[in-house]
């Protein structure tokens, strides 16, 4: 990791306005080049955001859960405690502007952390998230959701720790219905958030290398 990229995690749960009000900000920074940039790693309280392709169909919303629109792509997606949300603010003008290889090199990031925590995690063809298991235990373990805005990223992925999976019922999650969603613990591994925090930092390097790859093959 660089000096120039703030490393942040907070405590408690941070609310999607004030989450997105801080992304839009540093955003509007970094590409001025008056503010470093972000990976941000974060709880929100129980909460459903509608990504561009939002279906109103496919939400349920039985408990109430407050519903915000994100401006990201993507459908609709829960975020709630036990679940680490990362939030990047990456310049993407330094780093190959190619918001594909960036989502591939994103999707490679999680699952190489996942793997550290001994859960065998993959893509899909035709399917967003990362996923994990096979044939009736197939289930989507991560979201991802990312908008680019004048080549800096905003929004990012989540992970599932420990959350309340029952929560995910309020929706169909990013439009996918066939399949179930799952988490670190309903799989029998550590949901502590600070290992997965670690393990985080840890394939971090990786990641940028990855886009340091495509900035100088461009």
């Amino acid at each position: 990791m660089t000096a120039a990229i703030e490393w942040r995690v907070s405590d408690g749960h941070v609310t999607y306005p004030e989450a997105l009000a801080e992304m839009e900000a540093r955003a509007a920074g970094v590409r001025a080049g008056t503010a470093n940039e972000l990976v941000w790693l974060l709880e929100h309280p129980p909460l459903f955001t509608a990504g561009t392709s939002a279906d109103p169909a496919e939400l349920f919303n039985p408990h109430g859960f407050p519903v915000y629109e994100a401006g990201r792509g993507g459908r609709y997606t829960y975020h709630g405690p036990g679940q680490r949300v990362g939030y990047l603010v990456l310049d993407l003008e330094k780093r190959g502007k190619d918001i594909r290889c960036f989502v591939h090199s994103l999707e490679g990031w999680m699952i190489a952390a996942l793997g550290e925590l001994g859960v065998e995690a993959r893509r899909e063809p035709g399917r967003i998230g990362i996923w994990t298991g096979t044939g009736p235990a197939e289930a989507k373990i991560g979201a991802i959701g990312v908008r680019v805005k004048r080549w800096v990223t905003l929004h990012g992925f989540s992970i599932n720790a420990a959350p309340d999976l029952s929560h995910f019922g309020g929706i169909v999650p990013c439009g996918i219905s066939q399949y179930g969603v799952t988490s670190l613990a309903a799989l029998g591994r550590d949901p502590s958030m600070a290992l997965l925090d670690d393990a985080l930092r840890r394939s971090f390097p990786s990641f940028l290398n990855m886009l340091s790859d495509i900035s100088q093959a461009a």
